[in-house]
């Protein structure tokens, strides 16, 4: 039989290469939409031509030419009759101001996260994180740098909005009374829950210079009465505020090291009401460490970010959890911008504290 030499057919493409290479083109067309104020411009449906938006955001004829059509490209806008419009996208989540703006999230990626990931292979060969510098500042989340605190806590605003409505949906917390969110950056979880679930209210417990930020975003979505910070630092803290039948534990245990998140976790179950339930939301990997890859990719970032932060599966969580006493484990899937899943526990099942 002869041998019929190899044909293009028979190899593989590297589309898929390019296409990961380019990535960032995508991410930083829409950085720089967001950065220049154009889908705010754009806001409540108007129509503008490309000479109208040049010379609002101040940009040349060539570039504004490139930058519309990569935009509408990209489903963030739409073109008729030589008019742009935003994209029912951008429209709501790219104007500022509104209740689900994403662009905190952006621009914290594009000033922050992007410049250290230049520099992603001095991470893997130190271990050290590249956003902040362990030996001049206490933590990733410190009020060292304002303006950068200040696009953190808008982008984590911005990611755990639509978070919290997926799990809201996903878990039902009518059973509930009260929330005690560890960690729970600007409130947007117990937020958008009291919203939901009117008999519950919620405490969160954060770093002091963050408690203002959680109040005023409370009182702004007309739950000020249910939402209330308590000022803390989970990790030093000898224990957590008690009389709450459900924690949740939201995109924080990725953020340390495991000996670090089991401690926290014994510090719920003291606090949490016999009864009560524990709840772990977080982007996680599969049993085998291969995936998805939003989750293994979010283990990349916390390389970048934070000193023994990773992703971790459910197996390992739900371990972590029985190991400290939790009893009936049992795992929610589900699809959300931060998070693939939540690992639900209780303590002392048969008994109501």
């Amino acid at each position: 039989m002869t041998n019929l030499p190899e044909t293009d057919r028979d190899m593989p493409s590297p589309v898929p290469l390019m296409q990961l290479t380019s990535a960032f083109w995508q991410f930083k067309t829409l950085a720089a939409g967001v950065e220049t104020g154009l889908f705010t411009e754009l806001a409540d449906g108007q129509a503008l031509t490309r000479e109208d938006l040049a010379a609002r955001l101040d940009l040349r004829e060539r570039p504004a030419d490139m930058f519309l059509a990569a935009l509408t490209s990209l489903g963030l806008l739409t073109k008729d009759d030589g008019r742009y419009r935003n994209s029912p996208l951008a429209e709501e989540f790219l104007v500022e101001g509104r209740p689900r703006y994403f662009g905190g999230l952006v621009r914290y990626c594009d000033q922050r996260e992007y410049p250290a990931w230049h520099r992603i292979v001095e991470a893997l060969r130190t271990d050290k994180p590249l956003t902040w510098d362990p030996a001049t500042q206490d933590s990733l989340f410190g009020a060292d740098d304002q303006v950068m605190t200040r696009l953190f806590w808008e982008a984590m605003h911005s990611l755990s909005m639509s978070t919290a409505r997926t799990l809201g949906e996903a878990y039902d917390f009518g059973a509930h009374r009260r929330l005690l969110d560890v960690g729970g950056g600007s409130g947007a979880f117990p937020i958008v829950l009291c919203q939901r679930y009117p008999q519950l209210s919620a405490t969160v417990v954060e770093l002091d210079h963050v408690c203002g930020v959680i109040e005023q975003k409370a009182r702004e979505a007309g739950v000020g009465e249910a939402v209330h910070a308590a000022a803390g630092d989970f990790l030093s803290d000898a224990s957590l505020p008690p009389g709450h039948d459900v924690i949740l534990l939201s995109n924080v245990l990725h953020d340390w090291d495991e000996s670090t998140g089991r401690k926290l976790l014994a510090k719920c179950y003291d606090a949490l009401e016999d009864g009560g339930a524990i709840i772990l939301c977080e982007l996680m990997l599969d049993s085998e460490h291969t995936g998805p890859a939003n989750a293994a990719l979010m283990g990349m970032n916390m390389i970048v970010s934070t000193e023994g932060g990773q992703s971790y599966s459910a197996d390992e969580l739900t371990r972590w959890l029985t190991d400290t006493g939790f009893e009936d484990p049992r795992t929610i899937s589900f699809e959300a911008t931060g998070a693939n899943g939540a690992v639900v526990a209780r303590k002392n099942p048969g008994r109501v504290g």
